[in-house]
């Protein structure tokens, strides 16, 4: 894949730069009117690979992108750092439009956007007054126009698109049968990912060992899960992150179980991921958390166990045998307290 030759333009050029080179194999057209987007850079990345495929300086009411491809790539748009929507690149004129943060004038953008619409009208027959039999029709319908819509694009990025977002969902032998039904999806890298991804996590359910991990500490000290995992000892692993609202909330839970079971055995270890170490501690300071926390775990531990939301709280029993894991609110409490035969 290759792209090239980005241009900043005033609105009175743009219909003179389109007809010059109207013989470009692709030609993307971004308006940028708000004034707290100038001086912004705009990035192109690749959405499977992360790859910044171009980027420009937004200075004028909007971009072009012009240049050449092999093959449609599905593209996310970000603007100095936060994500500003998702578009195809692929052959012919295509528009961005940032009120609906969708692009158009090409085939697959348009055929995604036919897509949207769809989802936008089975969204908008459910109410909190639908009955539940209509409740389950939308659904029904639903589940068809995914299923259509992904056999009719599973060699473009569309197809790609739908299966990313459908994966998260799916039990691991659900998974593999997309990929034996689709195998052009296992090319992409995101889904090699996820492959992986649900292997860990299916090899650290209840009934698994606990997997351990070693972390190098801002300190120098480099920290083991197992330093923390004791005989004799119930351990609640808390994977979390200080900017995680649900994290914060659970972290209210823990103390409970803390303050009521830590003299009776249990054991409380936090693992910070995806997180800076300032604002962990910042957040450890500020909340009080009485336990043990490893730093600046970033991906170690959630690649090892599959975590691909947080919080995730796994409970192992004196034996180092996982005895719960994804559990919150009061089915965590209930775990901890029939795991230590607590009546």
């Amino acid at each position: 894949m290759k792209l090239h030759s980005r241009f900043l333009l005033s609105a009175a050029a743009v219909s003179a730069v389109f007809a010059a080179s109207a013989a470009d194999p692709y030609k993307l057209r971004i308006p940028t009117p708000a004034d707290d987007l100038q001086g912004a850079m705009l990035y192109l990345v690749n959405y499977d690979t992360g790859e910044k495929m171009d980027s420009a300086l937004i200075d004028g009411p909007e971009l072009i992108f012009s240049g050449e491809i092999d093959e449609p790539v599905l593209t996310r748009m970000i603007i100095d750092g936060d994500r500003a929507g998702s578009l195809i690149i692929e052959n012919g004129s295509i528009v961005w439009s940032p009120e609906r943060r969708e692009a158009f004038g090409s085939p697959l953008n348009d055929k995604l956007n036919e897509f949207g619409r769809k989802v936008e009208a089975l969204s908008a027959r459910l109410t909190p007054a639908t009955p539940p039999a209509d409740r389950e029709q939308v659904f029904a319908e639903y589940e068809t126009l995914v299923s259509s819509t992904l056999d009719e694009n599973a060699d473009n990025p569309i197809g790609y698109y739908l299966f990313i977002q459908e994966a998260a969902q799916l039990s691991e032998s659900d998974f593999e049968a997309y990929l034996k039904k689709y195998p052009s999806l296992a090319n992409y890298q995101r889904v090699s990912s996820l492959r992986a991804l649900m292997t860990a996590r299916a090899n650290t359910q209840p009934g698994h060992k606990y997997v351990n991990f070693t972390i190098p500490q801002p300190d120098g000290k480099v920290l083991s899960l197992s330093d923390f995992v004791k005989t004799g000892k119930y351990t609640l692993v808390d994977f979390w992150a200080s900017w995680c609202g649900p994290c914060i909330h659970e972290i209210g839970v823990l103390k409970q179980l803390w303050d009521t079971y830590h003299d009776r055995g249990l054991d409380i270890v936090g693992v910070a991921v995806w997180d800076k170490t300032e604002t962990t501690l910042d957040a450890i300071k500020r909340l009080e958390i009485p336990w043990p926390c490893i730093l600046d775990a970033q991906t170690v531990p959630t690649d090892l166990y599959g975590i691909s939301g947080i919080p995730c709280i796994i409970l192992i029993n004196p034996e180092g045998t996982i005895i719960s894991r994804d559990k919150q609110d009061t089915e965590l409490m209930l775990d901890v307290m029939n795991a230590m035969n607590v009546k």
